[in-house]
């Protein structure tokens, strides 16, 4: 089984900046209060906007009271639609006073009209407008338009923020009327197996900022980083789809720190015909498609390898930018060539040095097994890795 992944459907970005338009410029001036800018892309949407609208109005911190007045604010941008998408975010904003919501509409030419531009558009504007009111330490905070967030998931952002990291992934969990999809026993399986495959990372390869509980996801759909942190990167890889998974990689390549947190939680729907050509929906089109076919995923093995050689490097690359002798953990030529060692010293992130290593150290392609084992395997090695973390 195929997973999306941005080096699997896209080869460049060819263009990153943003279009020279004046979307936003009927906004009015941000709160000096404001902490988030939540932004939300949404093409013909009309028919799902009202719940993801009405989930964020009602906010609350974690005592059940209401957020403080502007200290977040939502943005909508209805791009190529062809139903009233903006017409009913600007009704909601009418009804809902407490809710400081802005929409704006545009169409955008064929070329650029894909999610990965409008989301860009969108988090351009959420940093400037913070940046304006004063708070480059404040966030971005990304949804989507199919999709209700859970009643305390700013506070839980804010509270995962305070912590120190620079972007915050929500859990992604399907809401309860998608549930009984034909494919759901599918989707249950690969999450545990998701699940089991991070919580080996965090014991062969632990990071700090990013402790168990912790979850495998980091898509739109809950996804919050620091305007500082999205400045730093270059903002959002313009690609057609899987901008959120190119954004990830891009904070990881410069070492920032990404705590995928359970306690952020978004409910999305379960509907196989979405609004771009790989994402959830595709993923969901693909286990319908495969039907009663045995699910083959990579090899635990695999990946229990290439998380120890992996923190074997980060420990490498340390000591290097510590000024100390690298040469205290040593390679088999079999695992690190002499020339991708030599590499390491001279970059200044280990992330972007482990961008570059990677397909050279690592088999391609990866050894598959049938989902099933590969959920069994994972479970045993957790245990034995246990053992031997905790003697």
């Amino acid at each position: 089984m195929e997973y999306a992944t941005p080096h699997r459907f896209h080869s460049a970005h060819p263009n990153n900046a943003a279009l020279p338009v004046s979307t936003w410029s009927h906004l009015p001036p941000p709160s000096p209060a404001l902490r988030a800018t939540i932004i939300i892309p949404a093409k013909d949407e009309a028919d799902a906007l009202p719940a993801t609208l009405a989930a964020l109005a009602a906010q609350t911190d974690e005592q059940g009271q209401p957020l403080p007045p502007g200290c977040f604010e939502v943005l909508v941008l209805a791009n190529n639609c062809t139903d009233n998408t903006a017409a009913i975010v600007q009704t909601f904003a009418a009804t809902h006073p407490a809710l400081v919501l802005h929409a704006a509409e545009l169409t955008l030419p064929p070329t650029e009209a894909h999610v990965g531009r409008a989301r860009r558009l969108l988090m351009d504007e959420a940093a400037h407008r913070l940046e304006l009111a004063g708070q480059p330490q404040a966030t971005i905070i990304s949804t989507d338009a199919d999709t209700r967030v859970a009643p305390n998931w700013l506070d839980a952002t804010f509270r995962e923020l305070g912590l120190g990291v620079d972007a915050v992934a929500g859990r992604i969990l399907m809401e309860e009327s998608s549930r009984a999809c034909p494919v759901r026993r599918c989707q249950l399986q690969d999450a545990t197996y998701q699940l089991l495959g991070a919580q080996l990372e965090t014991q062969l390869d632990p990071q700090p900022h990013d402790p168990w509980p912790r979850h495998h996801q980091h898509f739109g759909a809950s996804l919050a980083v620091t305007v500082a942190a999205y400045r730093q990167v270059g903002g959002l890889p313009v690609v057609p789809f899987l901008e959120d998974e190119a954004l990830y990689q891009a904070l990881l390549r410069h070492d920032l720190r990404v705590r995928h947190s359970p306690a952020v939680r978004v409910f999305t729907s379960g509907r196989q015909q979405g609004r771009v050509a790989v994402g959830l929906s595709w993923q969901l089109r693909e286990w319908a498609r495969l039907g009663q076919q045995q699910l083959l995923v990579p090899d635990p093995a695999a990946l229990a390898h290439e998380l120890h050689l992996r923190r074997r490097l980060r420990q490498r690359w340390q000591l290097s930018q510590d000024g100390e002798a690298p040469e205290q953990i040593v390679f088999g030529p079999e695992e690190a060539p002499a020339e991708v060692l030599a590499a390491l010293p001279g970059y200044a992130n280990f992330g972007a040095y482990w961008e570059w290593a990677r397909p050279l150290l690592l088999s391609n392609p990866v050894p598959q097994m049938p989902l099933a084992l590969a959920i069994n395997t994972l479970r045993t090695e957790l245990a034995r890795t246990s053992v031997l973390v905790n003697g």
